[in-house]
């Protein structure tokens, strides 16, 4: 539940939502005390890392400099995987209640409409293709759940002010309102954002590109009764010449995102009566709106040449940063944080060693890179360079309305999807014989579906990598289930689940056949699952030492 007593605080273009966190002075005990992981910074990628570590019962010291949520809305468009994750984390369920779901989204030329879509056309899933819900919402939701984690230990102004990498761990030099302290580290989590003091600190930069087109976000908070979808224009009369994105968020607040000439004088464009006009513009002279937050950005698409330094590992805007359209950036950080957590967990408690690390740079590298790509893609769609990608981008919209094959190549902003991890080392690549549809290959994230066991509904996703890795068994009858299942209970910390197909009965019941489906799956057809909820190998029946050599691989060790 979120906490009942939120003030707001005015200012200039009037504060969004805070919410202050208690600040506790370090005390004698700081100095000298080695701890497993530091994370660097309670954004939603420090609090996701930092919740799943503790969860897996690592000790973990959370520090942010700040003891507030974010100003302004930021990261609002939370993807289906980015809430799988947090239902892992059993913070879901507020996040939803608050948030507004969407599926759906139009694209308009000028003044007409261009094409509708629907993310999720296809049912059974437990959460929508997307909510929208501001970033100090999940901010505060995730610091209420870590703050009352056992094993986590969250400080609220305490900033990093210095490290001292070693090779056995890194030494933290803390600086709060009583002054600085020191923390030994065994790892450290760099999750502290664009402008990462870690990063800093260690002399490191991004590689990429910055683009010098300008957009400016408003928050505005009116009543309006557009539906819940996600409309983008090309050329709008309202702004003509450039694009404009509207999103729906909780409390009646709205985002619009107008594209600006590279020109645009930032600090201008942020002065609420301009902005406040180019509003009425879109919705009319008579509309009642008021400016809760606004702010200029250029698209970036950058990244650190690698993701782990040692002891020390980035993730989030820390280690990557693309622009907001696509909403790729918030969720990409998320999935770093489940990516991580796992392994880091598995290298501090013994069961792998400190080189499974190394998978997550390999993996998550490509997912940025895969991000980055899309979002290059969509700025020079949105931002045409030359006569030739302008002459492109204009023939695909003025087909786009009549040609379904055209609406593909109209790009407002390809929107997140989780990395399929396919030159992942951990891996095991299908054997030549399997035949296996692409679909739920190594590499990628397990599919949810509805389930039953007896009478109870429940969803596949949460019974797969809750504790560790899994093995995810199709059965035709309760005797394969029986015959199926006695050997791989040898497999020691590895839990096993069986799916009956065809309606077979004594295990979880497949009533509508799309666990089937997505898995691809007939009887004997069996899955390793990651902690993470990937995929590590797949077989149409397998042997108990085909399943230990995928399982050492996928843990980093030799098989």
């Amino acid at each position: 539940m979120l906490a009942p007593a939120i003030t707001r605080e005015a200012d200039s273009v009037g504060t969004p939502t805070r919410v202050t966190f208690p600040y506790r002075p370090p005390g004698r005990s700081a100095d000298g005390k080695r701890c497993p992981v530091l994370v660097v910074g309670a954004g939603p990628v420090g609090l996701t890392v930092a919740l799943d570590l503790a969860r897996r019962g690592v000790d973990v010291t959370l520090i942010d400099e700040k003891d507030t949520v974010s100003v302004g809305s930021r990261a609002i468009c939370w993807a289906k995987r980015t809430l799988e994750i947090w239902d892992r984390l059993g913070v879901a369920a507020p996040m939803v209640a608050k948030g507004v779901t969407w599926n759906r989204g139009r694209v308009f030329l000028r003044d007409g409409p261009l094409y509708s879509f629907d993310l999720q056309s296809e049912g059974g899933e437990k959460f929508p293709a997307f909510i929208n819900l501001q970033q100090y919402y999940v901010e505060q939701l995730l610091a209420e759940a870590a703050m009352a984690m056992p094993g986590l230990d969250v400080r609220w102004k305490h900033g990093l002010a210095a490290i001292e990498p070693h090779a056995d761990g890194v030494r933290a030099t803390i600086a709060t309102p009583d002054g600085e302290y020191v923390l030994d580290c065994a790892w450290l989590v760099a999750a502290d954002g664009v402008r990462s003091a870690v990063r800093r600190a260690i002399g490191l930069d991004f590689q990429g590109q910055v683009f010098e087109d300008r957009f400016l976000i408003a928050d505005v908070r009116m009543k309006a009764s557009f539906p819940t979808e996600r409309w983008f224009w090309f050329d709008p009369p309202f702004h003509p010449g450039q694009s404009t994105l509207l999103h729906r968020q909780a409390d009646d607040v709205w985002r619009i995102d107008f594209q600006l000439g590279r020109d645009a004088d930032p600090e201008r464009e942020k002065e609420p009566s301009r902005v406040l006009a180019r509003v009425k513009a879109m919705l009319g002279p008579q509309a009642e709106v008021s400016l809760e937050w606004a702010s200029v950005y250029t698209f970036q698409c950058r990244r650190l040449a690698r993701f782990r330094e040692g002891r020390v590992i980035f993730a989030g805007d820390s280690a990557h940063v693309v622009s907001p359209f696509g909403a790729r950036g918030g969720n990409g950080g998320i999935q770093d944080a489940d990516n991580l957590a796992w392994k880091l967990a598995a290298v501090l408690q013994g069961a792998a060693p400190p080189s499974l690390l190394d998978s997550y740079d390999a993996e998550r590298v490509q997912a940025a890179d895969e991000n980055i790509l899309n979002s290059t893609r969509s700025t020079d769609f949105l931002t045409p360079k030359s006569a030739a990608s302008r002459a492109f981008r204009d023939a695909a919209l003025a087909l786009a309305q009549d040609h379904p094959f055209a609406r593909a190549l109209v790009n407002s902003g390809r929107l997140s999807l989780p990395a399929t991890h396919d030159a992942s080392p951990l891996n095991t690549p299908d054997a030549a014989d399997q035949n296996f549809a692409a679909a739920m290959r190594p590499g990628s994230p397990a599919a949810n579906a509805p389930l039953f066991d007896g009478n109870r509904s429940l969803w596949l996703l949460d019974r797969l990598g809750k504790d560790g890795f899994t093995v995810l068994r199709f059965a035709a009858t309760s005797d394969e289930h029986r015959a199926d299942v006695a050997p791989m209970e040898k497999l020691q910390g590895v839990s096993c689940v069986t799916v009956g197909l065809n309606g077979a009965t004594g295990m979880l019941r497949d009533a509508e056949g799309l666990a089937a489906r997505r898995y691809d799956a007939g009887p004997g057809t069996t899955y390793l699952i990651r902690p993470d909820q990937h995929v590590a190998a797949r077989w149409r029946r397998p042997d108990l030492d085909a399943i230990r050599a995928a399982l050492a691989r996928a843990q980093g060790r030799a098989a």
